[in-house]
């Protein structure tokens, strides 16, 4: 069993307030979930109105899947226009 971890740290410049930033980082997701059946919450920079910090897990018994899912909700997140993604670290752990 390999478990796959990304965490993706995010800025949010339209946000002026913890709760525009809670609703960006809940439809962000929200949608990640539904699309790619993943695990998404939100870990970091709780307080920071304009940046956020997600942890992305899935589990699969075949590394190059748990490379490619990661790899798709990193671009899918490029591409959502809901926030900026600064930077992200995948890793792969063995069971």
């Amino acid at each position: 069993m390999h478990i796959g971890v990304c965490t993706i740290w995010l800025t949010i410049p339209d946000s002026h307030s913890l709760k525009q930033k809670r609703r960006v980082v809940k439809s962000l997701a929200d949608r990640l979930k539904n699309r790619f059946n993943i695990a998404v919450a939100e870990i970091g920079a709780l307080d920071m109105h304009q940046q956020a910090m997600l942890g992305v897990v899935s589990i699969s018994n075949d590394t190059k899947h748990l490379n490619r899912v990661l790899s798709y909700v990193v671009n899918f997140i490029e591409g959502a226009l809901l926030a900026e993604l600064t930077d992200y670290e995948t890793e792969i752990l063995s069971l």
